[in-house]
């Protein structure tokens, strides 16, 4: 209905790479998660990056509300640093060295220090 009717609507996937225990691969057939739209389009961006997620929004409100070409699909790729419950500790199915790649290079705190940083804006 939304693509028939050209509605302003953003569905937003948030991908933390994993399910209860279990990884996207293990668990999907098409892990590109945007594209699974059908007549939707959509588009994947970097979650943890708070800037590019500012900035896709504004260009994705702008496209599908202003301009008439109705819904979108948004899958924001992010992490889940722990388990995702008390009942999974987040160790069994990726090692340290993941988590520990993750927080030196998408960490996004990092992130922004080090835009803010680079680019005199603090």
């Amino acid at each position: 209905m939304a693509a028939l009717w050209k509605l302003p609507i953003l569905y937003v996937c948030e991908n933390n790479l994993y399910g209860m225990g279990t990884s996207i691969e293990r668990s999907s057939s098409n892990t590109k998660f945007y594209s699974r739209g059908d007549v939707i389009p959509g588009f994947k961006i970097e979650g943890q990056n708070i800037l590019a997620v500012r900035e896709a929004f504004k260009w994705a409100k702008n496209y599908s509300a202003v301009q008439g070409h109705g819904p979108l699909f948004i899958e924001l790729s992010t992490y889940r640093y722990h388990g995702h419950s008390m009942s999974d500790p987040g160790i069994t199915y990726r090692t340290r060295e993941e988590i520990n790649e993750v927080r030196a290079n998408r960490d996004p705190i990092e992130i922004v220090r080090r835009l803010l940083l680079e680019n005199s804006w603090a």
